[in-house]
């Protein structure tokens, strides 16, 4: 089963990449951060691993070039950027949002996902049942989206939407933003 990827109102079939990489010699080992979830959910955003901003802040999306909080923000129509990391979360969990990784733990030299290496993934099992109004798991770009196939047993639809990163120029705001409003649209 491939995932879904949405190109701007397309479709297309998301590939597949190797997920593990040899060591890299200036990679040291990280532990991702706790998921923001609870029953009400309705969608999970899954990003790869957080960047090193987002580890030493002890928040997701950290990083003040990404784009994250500002589309997700206008996609829901809720003004996250204006508010603390503590009213960021009750905002996307009152709006049935959850956020989360798909790597628990890692080797990382930098902030890219292109050095993650011996990444261990979380633990989805549980997730069914902590989350019975999961209805999609939409992945913040092409990293994370090469894990909707281990997903796929949990019988969630899956979208992997374009990444929110500095580092995807390609995709304008506004184009990155339709995509997530219809990714987020459940």
């Amino acid at each position: 089963m491939a995932a879904t990827v949405i190109d701007h109102g397309y479709q297309k079939q998301a590939p597949m990449g190797g997920m593990f990489n040899p060591p890299h010699p200036a990679a040291i080992p990280l532990r991702g951060l706790p998921p923001i979830i609870d029953e009400r959910a309705r969608v999970l955003i899954l990003g790869s691993f957080p960047s090193e901003a987002s580890l030493a802040a002890r928040q997701y999306y950290a990083h003040r070039q990404n784009q994250f909080w500002k589309i997700l923000g206008a996609a829901l129509d809720r003004p996250l950027t204006e508010m603390d990391y503590a009213a960021k979360q009750a905002a996307v969990r009152a709006a049935g949002v959850a956020i989360w990784d798909v790597y628990a733990t890692c080797e990382r030299a930098g902030s890219l996902d292109s050095a993650i290496r011996n990444a261990v993934p979380n633990d989805f099992g549980p997730l069914r049942k902590s989350t019975p109004r999961l209805s999609r798991i939409c992945f913040n770009g092409g990293t994370a989206g090469r894990f909707a196939r281990i997903l796929a047993p949990l019988g969630i639809e899956t979208l992997i939407l374009p990444s929110t990163s500095p580092a995807n120029a390609r995709w304008s705001f506004e184009r990155k933003l339709a995509a997530w409003r219809e990714g987020l649209a459940v």
